[in-house]
């Protein structure tokens, strides 16, 4: 069972999540964009696996992130960083391998050859998504100065190689859900919003769906843009 209460303080807004089944001493602070999909790769995560968390909501339209003291947290400047008692973390990915490992091993295959292929889509995540329908969609919400084209073309590369990964199975490795499906699932699911079309792509269709039946699924807010206008 999950619930959620709002705490407010000195300037900082927060949403508390917390899982009664798996109640942890302390929530792990996700500091955070609601229209992010890297921020809600974590927010995902953490929801799916009964962690306890609080999101730190970040303005990223007021530059909150380019100050302190959020550059103490990650001199980069980028969301999402979480911050697990004294540890702190940045980078959507490392923050997946992170949690997953410490609160949610069997989301991360301690096999080795397991392992190699769900850093595969961590890097298609982190490249292919990222420079495709991620930036495509930079464009049309947010208006970015981006090649949207090239943008387009990218995402299409990438969609077509997991259109054919994902004909005869339901996960993108082994046979249960894993991060890597977590790291794929937001910006493709968004796609539309930066005039990606997902209809030629059947099986991507049926793998997010299959992402949005699991408990504890939590959606990204949806944008009126491109597609989905």
């Amino acid at each position: 069972m999950q619930s959620a209460g709002t705490i407010e303080g000195s300037g900082a807004r927060s949403k508390i999540w917390v899982h009664e089944e798996t109640a942890m001493s302390q929530a792990i602070r996700i500091h955070s964009f609601p229209l992010s999909g890297h921020c809600h790769r974590i927010e995902l995560f953490a929801s799916l696996t009964g962690i306890n968390h609080e999101l730190v909501l970040v303005d990223l339209a007021t530059g909150e992130h380019k100050k302190e003291p959020f550059l103490t947290l990650n001199p980069a400047g980028k969301v999402p960083v979480i911050e697990d008692g004294g540890v702190v973390i940045a980078d959507s990915n490392a923050i997946l391998v992170y949690l997953a490992r410490k609160y949610a091993p069997d989301w991360l295959p301690a096999d080795a050859l397991a392992q190699a292929q769900v850093q595969r889509f961590l890097s298609l995540a982190a490249n292919e998504i990222a420079n495709g329908p991620a930036a495509a969609r930079l464009v049309t919400v947010f208006g970015a100065q981006l090649d949207a084209e090239r943008a387009k073309a990218t995402a299409t590369y990438a969609f077509d190689l997991l259109e054919g990964h994902l004909r005869s199975r339901d996960w993108l490795v082994g046979d249960r859900v894993t991060i890597a499906d977590v790291a794929i699932y937001s910006y493709t699911a968004h796609a539309p919003e930066g005039n990606v079309s997902l209809e030629p792509y059947p099986n991507i269709r049926a793998f997010l769906a299959r992402v949005e039946a699991l408990p504890g699924f939590v959606a990204m807010p949806a944008t009126k843009a491109g597609l989905a206008a």
